[in-house]
């Protein structure tokens, strides 16, 4: 789902500060203000994301500029392929040329990543799905991306559900301490996830209530074995997959049985689709 403008304006906006700062002296010397016309071509093979926000910007310049995408959003394109046309000043479409490309650059590659990794899972139920390692100021596009990759949202922010992990464990000092306090403060429709190493964590979690039980870097049999664990002692809890999840090892990972495989790796070692701006 394409986020809202409300969210995104004031962020586009900024950016297009940053990089425009007191003005654009190479344009503006130019003083090119006639129409003119363009192309966005691909330079490499991948999923195309972020052309709506791409169009955005050019939007916040100026509303005489029309960006028409002529792909679909997630669709696969080749190299060399015409993947949107533009028209309007001149000026402004050169202005808002960098910013409005490195978006669309930085969350296609997340995208193509996010496809390689969920096709190699398409055919099983489990889910892959994305964490909170994202780029400050960038979370809720890159996390766009992921969706428009094929995979699914794991939590926004602090404020979408509890995750208990190890740390917070060690503060409280234990699980079932760390289940109880977080009962007590949270609005009722949130869910509680914990992570777990260990089988005897496993256990406590599913002892005191935990709704998600996450196995954190465990090996493929004490993975198997938890997820046995968890479906005879309750069919109703979800079970999260996590660490160190590779394009190798994904699917041994699924045929566990988990629901959810959550990975950073989309996001953080994806490489940026290769896109230009051609004028005609």
């Amino acid at each position: 789902m394409i986020p809202s403008k409300l969210i995104i304006d004031p962020l586009l906006i900024a950016w297009l500060q940053e990089d425009i700062g007191r003005g654009d002296r190479t344009t503006d010397g130019l003083n090119c203000q006639e129409m003119g016309s363009g192309q966005w071509i691909a330079k490499a093979e991948g999923i195309i994301a972020g052309l709506p926000i791409a169009q955005r910007v050019f939007e916040l310049l100026n509303s005489q500029i029309q960006f028409i995408p002529v792909v679909k959003e997630g669709e696969r394109v080749k190299t060399g392929q015409v993947i949107a046309k533009l028209n309007g000043p001149l000026n402004l479409l050169l202005t808002g040329e960098r910013v409005a490309l490195n978006l669309s650059m930085r969350l296609s590659g997340i995208a193509t990543m996010t496809r390689q990794y969920t096709e190699v899972i398409a055919d099983l139920p489990t889910q892959l799905v994305d964490t909170r390692k994202t780029t400050p100021g960038l979370r809720i596009l890159e996390k766009y991306a992921i969706q428009v990759g094929g995979a699914k949202n794991h939590r926004m922010g602090l404020d979408d559900g509890v995750m208990i992990k190890d740390n917070h464990i060690k503060a409280v000092g234990s699980i079932q301490g760390a289940i109880e306090k977080t009962r007590q403060t949270i609005p009722y429709p949130l869910t509680v996830e914990v992570e777990t190493t260990t089988f005897k964590e496993v256990e406590e979690a599913l002892n005191y209530g935990a709704d998600i039980i996450m196995l954190d870097n465990m090996n493929l049999e004490l993975m198997k074995e938890c997820v046995k664990y968890i479906r005879e002692k309750n069919k109703q809890i979800k079970i999260e997959a996590s660490g160190n999840i590779t394009l190798d090892n994904i699917r041994q990972v699924a045929l566990t049985g988990v629901d959810y495989i959550s990975s950073s790796a989309p996001i953080t070692r994806s490489i940026w689709l290769d896109l230009s701006m051609r004028l005609d």
